[in-house]
Protein backbone atom coordinates (compact mmCIF):
# COMPACT_ATOMS: atom_id res chain seq x y z
CA UNK A 1 0.00 0.00 0.00
CA UNK A 2 1.79 3.18 -1.20
CA UNK A 3 0.09 6.56 0.72
CA UNK A 4 1.46 9.87 -1.55
CA UNK A 5 -0.14 13.44 -1.78
CA UNK A 6 -2.97 13.44 -4.70
CA UNK A 7 -1.38 14.53 -8.02
CA UNK A 8 -3.08 16.92 -10.66
CA UNK A 9 -5.18 14.45 -12.44
CA UNK A 10 -6.24 12.25 -9.67
CA UNK A 11 -8.81 14.59 -8.32
CA UNK A 12 -11.88 12.82 -9.72
CA UNK A 13 -10.97 9.03 -9.09
CA UNK A 14 -10.20 10.07 -5.24
CA UNK A 15 -13.42 12.17 -4.74
CA UNK A 16 -15.13 9.07 -6.08
CA UNK A 17 -13.83 6.63 -3.98
CA UNK A 18 -13.94 8.56 -0.86
CA UNK A 19 -17.89 9.77 -1.99
CA UNK A 20 -18.56 5.93 -1.82
CA UNK A 21 -17.50 5.94 1.28
CA UNK A 22 -19.67 7.79 3.33
CA UNK A 23 -23.29 7.25 0.73
CA UNK A 24 -23.96 4.29 3.23
CA UNK A 25 -24.09 6.60 6.15
CA UNK A 26 -26.90 9.04 3.94
CA UNK A 27 -30.06 9.02 4.59
CA UNK A 28 -31.26 9.25 1.47
CA UNK A 29 -34.58 12.09 2.30
CA UNK A 30 -31.96 14.50 3.64
CA UNK A 31 -31.20 17.18 1.85
CA UNK A 32 -28.02 18.11 4.06
CA UNK A 33 -26.61 14.53 3.14
CA UNK A 34 -27.01 15.55 -0.56
CA UNK A 35 -24.98 18.52 -0.23
CA UNK A 36 -22.03 16.98 2.31
CA UNK A 37 -21.73 13.91 -0.18
CA UNK A 38 -20.76 16.61 -3.47
CA UNK A 39 -18.80 17.91 -0.66
CA UNK A 40 -16.87 15.18 0.34
CA UNK A 41 -16.67 14.05 -3.41
CA UNK A 42 -15.09 17.47 -4.58
CA UNK A 43 -11.72 16.61 -3.98
CA UNK A 44 -10.67 19.12 -7.03
CA UNK A 45 -12.21 21.71 -4.63
CA UNK A 46 -9.83 21.45 -1.95
CA UNK A 47 -6.94 20.04 -3.48
CA UNK A 48 -4.22 22.96 -3.54
CA UNK A 49 -6.06 24.59 -0.66
CA UNK A 50 -5.26 21.83 1.73
CA UNK A 51 -3.13 18.61 1.66
CA UNK A 52 -4.81 15.58 -0.17
CA UNK A 53 -3.61 12.41 0.89
CA UNK A 54 -4.59 9.22 -1.48
CA UNK A 55 -4.07 5.44 -1.04
CA UNK A 56 -3.47 3.64 -3.65
CA UNK A 57 -2.72 -0.25 -4.43
CA UNK A 58 -1.29 -1.40 -7.99
CA UNK A 59 -1.42 2.67 -9.01
CA UNK A 60 -5.24 2.24 -8.53
CA UNK A 61 -6.53 4.89 -5.62
CA UNK A 62 -8.27 3.47 -3.24
CA UNK A 63 -9.16 5.74 -0.55
CA UNK A 64 -8.43 9.61 0.54
CA UNK A 65 -7.82 11.97 3.36
CA UNK A 66 -7.92 15.88 3.84
CA UNK A 67 -5.55 17.34 5.93
CA UNK A 68 -6.29 21.20 7.82
CA UNK A 69 -4.05 23.14 10.35
CA UNK A 70 -4.03 26.53 11.31
CA UNK A 71 -2.13 27.61 8.06
CA UNK A 72 -4.50 25.48 5.64
CA UNK A 73 -8.05 25.56 6.61
CA UNK A 74 -11.29 24.96 4.19
CA UNK A 75 -13.66 26.32 6.03
CA UNK A 76 -14.14 28.96 9.44
CA UNK A 77 -14.05 26.07 11.88
CA UNK A 78 -11.22 26.78 14.22
CA UNK A 79 -8.31 24.47 14.48
CA UNK A 80 -6.10 24.27 18.12
CA UNK A 81 -2.98 25.85 17.43
CA UNK A 82 0.04 23.07 17.14
CA UNK A 83 -2.67 20.48 15.89
CA UNK A 84 -3.87 18.65 12.31
CA UNK A 85 -7.13 18.13 11.68
CA UNK A 86 -8.02 15.08 9.33
CA UNK A 87 -10.83 15.20 7.61
CA UNK A 88 -12.81 13.25 5.23
CA UNK A 89 -10.92 10.16 5.25
CA UNK A 90 -12.73 7.58 2.94
CA UNK A 91 -12.00 4.28 1.46
CA UNK A 92 -13.59 2.96 -1.84
CA UNK A 93 -15.83 0.12 0.01
CA UNK A 94 -15.00 -2.60 -2.64
CA UNK A 95 -11.40 -1.44 -1.29
CA UNK A 96 -11.88 -2.06 2.50
CA UNK A 97 -10.26 -4.74 5.06
CA UNK A 98 -6.25 -4.40 2.88
CA UNK A 99 -4.80 -1.65 5.04
CA UNK A 100 -6.33 1.54 2.82
CA UNK A 101 -7.70 2.88 5.92
CA UNK A 102 -4.91 2.57 8.50
CA UNK A 103 -2.10 3.36 5.81
CA UNK A 104 -3.87 6.80 5.23
CA UNK A 105 -4.33 7.85 9.12
CA UNK A 106 -0.26 6.65 9.64
CA UNK A 107 0.65 8.95 6.72
CA UNK A 108 -1.92 11.55 8.23
CA UNK A 109 0.22 11.29 11.58
CA UNK A 110 3.80 11.18 10.56
CA UNK A 111 3.00 14.03 8.21
CA UNK A 112 1.71 16.47 11.33
CA UNK A 113 4.55 14.93 12.95
CA UNK A 114 7.05 16.12 10.97
CA UNK A 115 5.42 19.33 10.78
CA UNK A 116 5.98 19.61 14.08
CA UNK A 117 2.32 19.66 15.41
CA UNK A 118 1.41 18.27 18.94
CA UNK A 119 -1.96 16.43 18.23
CA UNK A 120 -3.67 14.78 15.40
CA UNK A 121 -7.43 15.22 15.20
CA UNK A 122 -10.68 14.37 13.52
CA UNK A 123 -14.15 14.08 13.51
CA UNK A 124 -16.55 11.07 13.16
CA UNK A 125 -20.52 9.38 13.11
CA UNK A 126 -22.11 7.28 15.72
CA UNK A 127 -22.39 5.13 12.55
CA UNK A 128 -19.04 4.66 11.55
CA UNK A 129 -17.53 2.20 14.17
CA UNK A 130 -15.30 0.44 12.31
CA UNK A 131 -13.78 4.17 11.62
CA UNK A 132 -13.57 4.21 15.59
CA UNK A 133 -12.13 0.92 16.30
CA UNK A 134 -9.28 1.57 14.04
CA UNK A 135 -8.43 5.38 15.62
CA UNK A 136 -8.99 3.56 19.19
CA UNK A 137 -6.17 0.64 17.75
CA UNK A 138 -3.95 3.41 16.83
CA UNK A 139 -3.77 5.32 19.62
CA UNK A 140 -6.71 7.95 19.50
CA UNK A 141 -8.61 9.39 22.08
CA UNK A 142 -12.28 10.36 22.55
CA UNK A 143 -12.55 13.93 23.15
CA UNK A 144 -15.86 14.49 23.77
CA UNK A 145 -15.48 18.34 24.93
CA UNK A 146 -14.91 18.38 20.65
CA UNK A 147 -18.11 16.60 20.17
CA UNK A 148 -20.49 18.73 17.65
CA UNK A 149 -24.14 18.56 17.23
CA UNK A 150 -24.75 19.06 14.02
CA UNK A 151 -28.44 18.41 14.62
CA UNK A 152 -30.65 17.58 16.84
CA UNK A 153 -30.41 13.79 15.57
CA UNK A 154 -27.13 13.98 14.28
CA UNK A 155 -23.95 14.45 16.01
CA UNK A 156 -20.04 14.43 15.39
CA UNK A 157 -17.55 12.43 17.61
CA UNK A 158 -14.29 13.81 18.09
CA UNK A 159 -10.85 12.03 18.48
CA UNK A 160 -7.62 12.98 19.63
CA UNK A 161 -4.02 11.53 18.75
CA UNK A 162 -1.07 13.63 21.00
CA UNK A 163 2.31 13.36 19.32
Amino acid sequence: MDVRELRPGEEMEAGRVTRLAYEEFADPGDPDWADYLARIGDVAGRAGRVPVLVALEEGRILGSATLESEEARLGDDPIEPGTVNMRMLGVDPGARGRGAGRALVEACVRRARQGGKRALTLHTTQGMTVAQNLYTAMGFVRDAARDWQVTEDFRLYAYRLDL
